[in-house]
């Protein structure tokens, strides 16, 4: 068994503390790259994503997909996705990341829209 890098530890010490509270709700996952960041509501129990966003996509158009505005309509826009699925309370997986920056600007405006966590 390979041993863990301390970005793998911290993710799945933070995915262990979602699942022991998460209580049912599905999980709003963030992966940001360099270049673009990417979000999705997923429901564990069934595996299914119930919603998505991220700054790739062409109705969105950002221009700059890697600043702390494109993780806003990323946010915003995955907020109304969720809404229209049906999904208000989520619990939020910011993953191996730090809670500020581009993932908080994120969190802060998917919480505009409608979602809460």
């Amino acid at each position: 068994m390979a041993k863990l890098s301390g970005i793998e530890r911290r993710k799945a010490r933070v995915r262990r503390a979602i699942k022991a509270r998460a209580n049912g709700r599905p999980r709003l996952s963030v992966f940001r790259s360099e270049k673009n960041i990417y979000a999705q509501i997923i429901d564990d129990a069934n595996g299914v994503t119930l919603a998505s966003a991220s700054s790739l996509e062409k109705d969105l158009k950002i221009k700059n997909g890697a600043n702390q505005a494109a993780a806003s309509e990323v946010g915003k826009a995955l907020a109304a996705r969720a809404t229209k699925a049906g999904v208000s309370d989520v619990v939020f997986d910011r993953g191996a990341y730090l809670f500020h920056g581009r993932v908080k600007a994120l969190a802060d405006a998917a919480r505009e829209g409608g979602l809460s966590f």
